[in-house]
């Protein structure tokens, strides 16, 4: 009834891969929650985040150069002394104020400076009390286009950086469902030896019953206490089994002891198309980004020749302390050329385009590692779903000789050990359809992770 059961689940899986979408691969909600939590608690991937935010401050960063910067000023200076003009100067224009005013009042320039008009005093070129409060404007409007290009650079780091992110979290769902899948074979192990358990009990009760008749001696039954006690050592093997897997899951996941306890894996098949086109794989992508990142940094830096224009502007607030040589505002316009800087910059783009070739050569690797992969993981596939139909095959025969070998010992044409061994037969080879149906699942979700396609 169960081969059955699976049968029918095979086929269907086979024609809704086929009819439906590649990506068909049906988690329980269970695993599903797993798999979020794994992420959530991932240190690399909180790390990466972080990496992440930090490009894209650098992005903004180099965006935000072109915007102005204004700077508020104020300051308190206290000289020892008022600065004023020499005697001579102070002489000269003391002198310059009386021919003003001798003209003014029509008085000949050589006739004495007429009494009882006032003088003004001559004001000192910077008085010693100096209090200030000003704005300034720089404006970068020119960067010769190292901040488009650093922008540029920035955001395919940024990119490269959530590529990364995705990769890890592909390797999270790989491990989460290698995990679970090794819960779901543990327990299906416990069962195999709950039902070698239900077997030795029903030839305990027939070996008592033959030694009642004479038909069995003691040593029989000291033989089946045996197997009793061996089997039981398998399945505290077994429980143990469970219980660090379960610890496993619990410390990579966070989930709960009690969840996590309750968890009953199915090891059916992930549903895939084998003949399924393959994607670019997302460490590609990576790459491909980071080259993209280098090659910007690079003309950045190769660029610097290029002449950069900014825009200076000041405004003072308080005119009262100025000297007479400052003005209360001004703007300008200025440029600045590297012409020659010893070769520096051209260093510097050449040692950032090796970079973008390092990147180009482990693209070429990576392509050649990955097809190599998909390779592999096909014929694995191909492999483990052989296995799995041998191994079915296995458990109806050991199953077979099992029923045949019990009728010849009731029927005293063979010994209990026969029994026994071809118990052990079934115990192993129902253990093994366990092992191969997990074998399948790995395979099955290794293919999907080489040809691109793993979409949990």
């Amino acid at each position: 009834m169960n081969k059955a059961i699976r049968l029918l689940t095979l086929l269907f899986v086979f024609t809704f891969t086929l009819g439906g979408s590649l990506y068909a691969q049906n988690l329980s909600e269970e695993l599903q929650l797993l798999i979020t939590e794994a992420k959530a608690k991932n240190s690399t991937i909180k790390v990466n985040n972080l990496n992440m935010e930090q490009a894209r401050l650098e992005t903004k960063t180099a965006r935000n150069t072109l915007l102005p910067k204004i700077y508020l000023n104020g300051s308190y200076t206290r000289l020892n002394d008022d600065i004023t003009f020499n005697e001579d100067m102070e002489s000269l224009l003391v002198g310059t104020q009386k021919l003003l005013i001798k003209e003014a009042i029509g008085v000949p320039f050589n006739a004495p400076f007429p009494e009882g008009i006032p003088l003004t005093d001559i004001p000192p070129l910077q008085k010693k009390n100096i209090l200030k409060s000003s704005v300034d404007v720089d404006w970068i409007l020119f960067s010769g286009f190292q901040v488009s290009n650093a922008v540029k650079a920035s955001k395919h780091k940024y990119k490269s950086l959530e590529i990364t992110n995705k990769i890890e979290e592909d390797k999270i769902v790989l491990k989460t469902i290698d995990l679970y899948d090794k819960l779901g074979l543990a327990i299906r192990s416990e069962e195999v030896l709950k039902s070698m358990d239900q077997y030795l009990e029903k030839q305990d009760k027939f070996v008592s019953t033959a030694i009642k008749n004479g038909l069995a001696t003691p040593i029989d039954r000291q033989k089946l206490n045996l197997a009793k006690q061996k089997l039981a050592t398998k399945k505290l093997d077994a429980q143990n089994q469970q219980k660090l897997v379960i610890a496993v899951l619990q410390q990579y996941t966070g989930a709960s002891q009690e969840f996590l306890s309750n968890l009953q894996p199915d090891l059916l098949p992930f549903p895939i198309n084998e003949t399924m086109e393959s994607k670019k794989r997302k460490e590609i992508n990576a790459l491909e980004e980071a080259e993209l990142a280098t090659s910007y940094k690079s003309k950045m830096e190769r660029n610097n020749f290029i002449p950069k224009i900014a825009l200076k502007g000041h405004y003072e607030f308080i005119e009262d302390d100025l000297s007479l040589l400052e003005p209360k505002w001004y703007v300008g316009v200025g440029a600045k050329w590297n012409v020659f800087d010893g070769f520096v910059s051209k260093l510097k783009s050449d040692q950032t385009k090796i970079e973008g070739l390092k990147y180009r050569e482990q693209i070429n690797e990576a392509e050649e590692l990955i097809q190599l992969s998909i390779t592999i993981a096909q014929l694995s596939l191909q492999s483990a779903k052989e296995t799995s139909l041998m191994s079915q095959q296995e458990v109806d025969l050991a199953e077979a000789n099992y029923e045949l070998t019990n009728k010849q010992y009731k029927n005293g044409l063979t010994t209990v050990n026969e029994v026994l061994d071809a118990l052990t037969e079934v115990e192993k080879a129902k253990f093994n359809l366990q092992k191969s149906y997990y074998n399948e699942r790995k395979a099955a979700i290794e293919l999907l992770y080489a040809k691109g396609q793993l979409t949990f």
